[in-house]
């Protein structure tokens, strides 16, 4: 990304994405498509390198409202997917759907193509640069960038770590009676409903009060709404809980990115993004693990109290390796 700019980067991602989705329609065994799957793996990464291209070339200032705009979009497309891709597959096949996505993603690759300018780019030919080492000594505040990559870590980790047993605590709370599955797919939504409200607006807040404000504000309201969470008695009580959830979100991810694009200098911002999606991976991974043993252990309501918990930790190290940070730059 560094030495090629993030437009091509976008364009690798979306073109390649697009003939490997187009190609899984036309496969005739499960290994072809399983091979497939490891090959859009490879060409993954639009969104990411889509950050790194907006927080390089926008204003330093405007930053928050630009990347929370992108968050939105993001949320939005992950709401609409699964729907849409259902309503497909109903009206014609399997077959034709992953036609369609293929469709979709050659449109993004034009797009970008034609009305994406990157204008800020300049290649990086400093071997230093291709070391962690080298990219560490560019940064003011290594200790800052870093406890910024934690947070995100710990931030999808609690997130994340609900997942595998929201519908298994809907079915808990209806006892077993009624539509589970519909009820717990629109509990499921509304968070990405109220992260995609509220993304650019908190970003563009962010930018004019601080940004460490509006993160810090987010784990106290996580903190409140997990550990309350856990002593619900129904599931319009668990609804309206999880949609003020997507708020909290809204203040988090989005705007750790924000902390990151002011602090980073432009030449390696695409690096420390990067890390910061392996961060958000990591997170990804261990979030669910967590939240299966601790149910499986205990209760689905001790999920929400550690989650709680560990909402309140992200906190304390923020405190400490991130806006201690800020105060003394």
């Amino acid at each position: 990304m560094g030495q090629k700019g993030r437009k091509p980067m976008t364009l690798r991602a979306s073109l390649g994405m697009a003939i490997v989705i187009g190609c899984m329609g036309l496969v005739t065994n499960v290994y072809q498509l399983f091979i497939l799957r490891m090959l859009q793996g490879v060409f993954a990464g639009f969104v990411s390198n889509s950050n790194a291209l907006i927080a390089t070339e926008t204003p330093k200032e405007k930053s928050g409202q630009a990347l929370g705009t992108m968050a939105s979009s993001f949320t939005a497309g992950n709401l609409l997917g699964p729907f849409i891709g259902g309503a497909l597959a109903s009206i014609f096949s399997y077959r034709v759907t992953f036609f369609i996505t293929g469709g979709l993603l050659l449109i993004s690759f034009f797009l970008s193509l034609f009305f994406v300018h990157e204008t800020d780019f300049k290649p990086v030919t400093e071997k230093k640069l291709d070391k962690a080492s080298g990219i560490i000594k560019e940064l003011r505040s290594p200790q800052l960038i870093f406890g910024l990559l934690l947070t995100t870590l710990i931030i999808q980790a609690a997130n994340n770590s609900i997942n595998p047993i929201v519908s298994l605590y809907v079915k808990q709370l209806m006892a077993n009676h009624g539509n589970v599955v519909f009820i717990s797919g629109v509990i499921a939504a509304l968070p990405g409903i109220a992260t995609f409200l509220a993304a650019s607006r908190f970003g563009a807040l962010g930018d004019r009060i601080g940004t460490h404000k509006i993160i810090v504000g987010g784990f106290i309201g996580a903190t409140i709404l997990f550990f309350l969470t856990a002593f619900v008695q129904n599931t319009v009580e668990l609804g309206i809980l999880r949609f003020l959830v997507g708020f909290t979100d809204a203040c988090l991810f989005p705007q750790v990115q924000t902390l990151l694009t002011k602090n980073t200098p432009a030449k390696i911002t695409g690096r420390i993004f990067s890390w910061n999606q392996s961060a958000m991976y990591v997170g990804n991974i261990f979030g669910p693990l967590l939240g299966s043993t601790i149910s499986g252990l205990t209760s689905y309501s001790m999920v929400f109290i550690v989650t709680a918990i560990i909402v309140v930790f992200n906190l304390i190290l923020f405190k400490f390796n991130v806006i201690n940070n800020l105060r003394q730059k």
